[in-house]
């Protein structure tokens, strides 16, 4: 179960990064569970990990790594499309 809410918790971070970033419309339900672990990970390693914490992932540190992610991500997409 600690993995599925994992899961769970990377999406809705990976979802409010595309919605602060006005990204999430083109990301699909896998992309933003990608963006959220992984701007967690960002997140946490750069900032720590503080304020509330949900499945083991610092919320405020790892949605500002999410938007980092969104950010770049998007950005390196558009440039292999021009």
């Amino acid at each position: 179960m600690g993995v599925i809410w994992t899961l769970i918790v990377g999406g809705i971070i990976g979802l409010i990064a595309g919605a602060i970033t006005k990204k999430g419309g083109s990301m699909g339900w896998i992309a933003n569970i990608v963006a959220g672990l992984v701007g967690a990970y960002v997140g946490q390693a750069l900032l720590g990990a503080w304020g509330p914490s949900l499945a083991g992932m610092a919320l405020i540190p790892s949605i500002i790594g999410a938007v980092v992610v969104v950010i770049i991500t998007s950005l390196v997409l558009s440039k292999m499309h021009d």
